[in-house]
């Protein structure tokens, strides 16, 4: 395959021809390469700061970025982000297989303490605002996104008795391993949230949602008990829109910037430590 260059002058250049070729880019005296293949699936890693790519092509006098078709080494962001990935993968393969036991007993006492299906599917936000849906075990009716909101607090007459055993301990997150392994979701991350709340705070979630949401984070933990947060509002919805989630969000942004391996590691930690604890 022929090797093409092209001056690139804004950040929808560079975004119009990631999927194609491989790309190289030299600013400094740094190299930088993207394979085309690693492209196609990084599209948010190169969009984690427009105006820094923006910076960064300005600097160059003769910004020249050249593909072709062999692959090339792989940058610091590539690494971090295959590094997560293999990680993600790792992780839920082993904790499914570890946890298999359990699921079929709390899929078990679910049937037998109400109608409805074992797991609860909802449509979540994930990176760059693409939906997916999320797994839990099923911790209220069976109707319940019909008779309420989108969120619980204190005693939500939805739960069921199971239920709120399960959301004590977090055993109804464990399902969202699924998810890990699928791809929708990491280990680590900020929570994904329902449309209707992400649509509320778009403009924030434009940062927030340039990377795959995650099981914890420093919101989840600050956060451990939620529903009793949100039971001392009159309104829980309002408490929700208008102080847990514009906190959640700060927290959301801290941890993109703090993102890293060793933060990965602290977070699981910091989470088992308060499962545990609790």
């Amino acid at each position: 395959m022929s090797n093409y260059k092209k001056k690139i002058e804004s950040y929808e250049d560079l975004e119009v021809y990631q999927k194609l070729c491989d790309l190289h880019i030299e600013v400094n005296g740094l190299k930088f390469t993207f394979p085309k293949f690693e492209l196609y699936e990084l599209g948010s890693q190169l969009r984690l700061d427009t105006n820094k790519y923006d910076r960064m092509l300005k600097s160059l006098e003769k910004s020249l970025i050249s593909w072709k078709s062999t692959p090339q080494p792989a940058t610091h962001d590539l690494t971090h982000f295959m590094g997560k990935r293999l990680f993600d993968i790792a992780f839920s393969m082993i904790g499914l297989i570890l946890l298999l036991p359990l699921f079929m007993v709390v899929a078990i006492l679910i049937k037998l303490d109400s109608k409805g299906p074992v797991f609860f599917k909802q449509k979540r936000m994930g990176r760059n605002f693409n939906p997916f849906l999320l797994y839990k075990f099923r911790s209220m009716v069976a109707d319940a996104p019909k008779n309420g909101l989108a969120i619980t607090a204190g005693s939500d007459p939805r739960i069921t008795k199971m239920g709120r055993f399960l959301r004590k301990t977090k055993i109804d997150e464990l399902p969202q391993l699924i998810n890990v392994l699928k791809g929708n979701m990491s280990i680590v991350g900020p929570r994904p949230e329902v449309e209707k709340y992400v649509d509320m705070f778009r403009d924030d979630y434009q940062s927030v949602l340039r990377v795959k949401p995650g099981i914890t984070d420093y919101a989840t933990i600050e956060f451990r008990d939620e529903e009793g947060v949100l039971k001392n509002y009159s309104d829980p919805e309002i408490g929700y829109t208008k102080e847990v989630l514009p906190r959640k969000i700060e927290l959301y942004k801290r941890y993109i910037k703090d993102k890293g391996f060793f933060t990965d590691m602290k977070l699981i930690c910091l989470t088992l430590w308060k499962i545990v604890k609790k």
